[in-house]
C-alpha cells in the first residue's frame, strides 16, 4: 500500500470511530423519556381562570417540638451590632513571675 492510501484509510477509520461513539452517546438521549401519563383533556366548559389543582394543605401540626433536656442557652447572642470579643468575658491574665532574687553577700 502506498502512504497516501494508508493515510486516507486511517482518516476514514477515525471518522468512523467518532461516528460510532457519537451514536453510542446520543442513542440513550434520543430514546423515549420516562413514562408520564397524559394529562386528561378538559372540556371546553371549564371556562377561564381555572389553573392547575392546588396541592393539599399541610396539617396544622406544630413544628419543632419540645426542647431537648440537655439544651441550654448560649453564652452570647449575636443579634446586634456588637462584636463577639466585646460580648465574651475577658480571660484572666496569668500573674507575672517574680524576678529571681540574687543572693546578697555580706
Amino acid at each position: 500500500m502506498s502512504g497516501e492510501l494508508e493515510l486516507m484509510l486511517m482518516i476514514a477509520g477515525m471518522h468512523l470511530l467518532g461516528l460510532i461513539g457519537a451514536v453510542a452517546l446520543l442513542l440513550p438521549a434520543l430514546r423515549g423519556g420516562p413514562d408520564i401519563p397524559p394529562r386528561p383533556e378538559r372540556g371546553s366548559d371549564d371556562g377561564w381562570g381555572h389553573g392547575p389543582p392546588k396541592p393539599p394543605t399541610p396539617l396544622d401540626l406544630p413544628s419543632g417540638g419540645l426542647p431537648l433536656p440537655d439544651a441550654s442557652p448560649p453564652r452570647v447572642r449575636l443579634r446586634d451590632h456588637r462584636r463577639l470579643p466585646d460580648l465574651l468575658p475577658r480571660r484572666e491574665r496569668r500573674p507575672a513571675r517574680e524576678p529571681e532574687r540574687q543572693p546578697v553577700y555580706q
